[in-house]
């Protein structure tokens, strides 16, 4: 069996930064055993699967399949492969339609071209206030012993988020090295399946970015995930109260970084805009 495979740097605009999502297109589904198998091999931080509908090709459809699979196992949402899946099929396979419709375990993703940036419909998943003592150990493990100002939680993507105190400096966000072994240890609760780490930005200098953040996971087999979509359906929910803003430019600070633009909408989901670049294109032998 061969499988049309790419590498996709979803959340830039230039080759090596962002984050690298691995994409294949299915024309008949596999066995979840296989989708396990290739995710390990291809050991980035999510793979993801694109199957037709209908019998309508990658370049007509209007409609796909779409999982993500970590080195580890299958998650309910993933924005940066989600991204990266949409660039192969409007980029590479020219697909014809203003929309596509991606039908996954957290519903119906819709993905559109526009301008040089693609935008994606996506849920937000507002966070809840976290008592922090009953996790104290695992704050910790995540953030030393720098000032903690918010420390939430959201059921529907299972993320802790904390958020920095204002006095802290970005060099210090960037500065963290969480021990995945620590992180992992200190988690008593058993419903924790990733970290944000966060802080308010500097809207007033160039480029403007409302916020920042940093993502751990651990918990999938992910030390960290560069650049993460689904951790900012939580992010937008949290700094758009406290910002009092709808329309919001976020830097993630991993080494490789990304940028992404978000947008709350009136019908209560989230749009999230971001460029990528298709960096390998190759044929996956089984």
């Amino acid at each position: 069996m061969e499988i049309p495979i790419f590498t996709v740097d979803a959340f830039t605009n230039l080759p090596f930064k962002g984050n690298p999502a691995a994409v294949c297109l299915i024309e008949n589904e596999l066995q979840d055993n296989i989708y396990q198998s290739i995710a390990a091999e291809m050991n980035l931080s999510e793979t993801a699967f694109i199957t037709k509908r209908n019998s309508m090709d990658f370049s007509s459809g209007a409609r796909f399949g779409l999982r993500w699979f970590t080195p580890k196992s299958e998650v309910p949402l993933c924005g940066h492969a989600t991204l990266a899946s949409a660039a192969v099929l409007f980029y590479l396979k020219k697909n014809v339609n203003p929309v596509v419709v991606f039908e996954t375990m957290s519903g119906e993703l819709h993905v559109r071209q526009h301008g040089e940036s693609l935008i994606m419909d996506f849920p937000l998943n507002k966070p809840q206030p976290q008592d922090q003592h009953e996790i104290k150990d695992l704050l910790k493990a995540v953030v030393g012993d720098l000032p903690i100002q918010d420390v939430c939680y959201c059921p529907t993507t299972w993320n802790l988020m904390i958020r920095l105190a204002d006095t802290c400096d970005r060099s210090e966000l960037t500065s963290l090295r969480p021990e995945a072994e620590a992180l992992l240890k200190n988690d008593s609760t058993g419903n924790i399946k990733g970290v944000i780490v966060t802080m308010k930005g500097a809207p007033n200098a160039q480029p403007g970015y409302d916020f920042y953040s940093r993502y751990f996971a651990p918990w999938y087999g992910i030390l960290e995930d560069p650049v993460c979509g689904s951790a900012h359906t939580v992010l937008a929910g949290y700094w758009s109260e406290k910002l009092n803003k709808k329309k919001m430019l976020a830097y993630q600070c991993s080494s490789r970084g990304g940028e992404l633009e978000l947008e709350l909408r009136d019908d209560g989901r989230l749009n999230i805009s971001g460029r990528a670049q298709i960096i390998l294109q190759g044929t996956l032998k089984i």
